[in-house]
């Protein structure tokens, strides 16, 4: 039986078919910005889309985003990562559960904990500003990361850490810093951090990191 489309935002491409990403909003919730990031990966092709953790609200400001993030009930959050999974796998069809993964910052955390805990239907994972487990034994994933410059919310040690937890388990991950970039640097509707410079290089190496690790003979 099919699953019905959980809460969530899908794009689907103009051809109606594609590969599969999931797309995990930051700590705002799923707004505009998370939205026309899924529309932007189905005009490049693929099936995209972003579960509503928050089951529709969402934050304009940091204290809102803080208050959101911190009454979030993980446990529920992982339910809903994983119908995301089913629904997406489904939507898909034959040979559509091996997905990427996007995770932005709050985003970013459960897109690594998805891999380890579902590696079965994670091919790969790209995470901005975010980091996550330190076992990733399990995974059978590639990883990308996108870092800012100076990022209090994620600080330089977080990310070496990653990068050698990953590293240490055998998988294959390139880590980009952006300099002169902070956190949010990707999301235009954050006016005070958005960097249009980064979030283009990011977006082109996003595009070539999933053309790489989703085609059907790269593995």
């Amino acid at each position: 039986m099919m699953h019905t489309q959980p809460h969530g935002f899908l794009a689907v491409p103009p051809a109606g078919n594609g590969r599969g990403v999931l797309v995990l909003h930051p700590w705002w919730g799923l707004n505009a910005t998370i939205k026309a990031f899924c529309t932007r990966l189905s005009e490049a092709g693929y099936i995209a889309f972003a579960p509503d953790l928050y089951h529709g609200q969402l934050a304009a400001t940091i204290p809102e985003a803080e208050r959101l993030s911190s009454t979030l009930d993980e446990k529920q959050a992982e339910a809903d990562i994983a119908a995301a999974v089913d629904f997406l796998g489904e939507r898909l069809g034959q040979g559509g559960r091996e997905l990427a993964v996007i995770g932005f910052s709050m985003g970013a955390y459960f897109a690594l904990q998805l891999s380890t805990a579902a590696p079965e239907h994670v091919r790969a994972v790209v995470v901005f500003y975010g980091s996550g487990p330190s076992d990733f034994t399990a995974s059978r994933a590639e990883y990308l990361g996108h870092f800012a410059g100076a990022d209090p919310y994620e600080p330089e040690d977080n990310v070496n850490q990653l990068e050698e937890s990953l590293r240490a388990a055998g998988r294959p991950v390139t880590i980009y810093r952006y300099p002169g970039t902070g956190h949010w640097f990707f999301e235009p509707d954050r006016t005070d951090a958005y960097n249009p410079a980064a979030a283009t290089l990011a977006w082109e190496r996003t595009l070539t990191f999933l053309k790489s690790s989703l085609s059907f003979d790269s593995k």
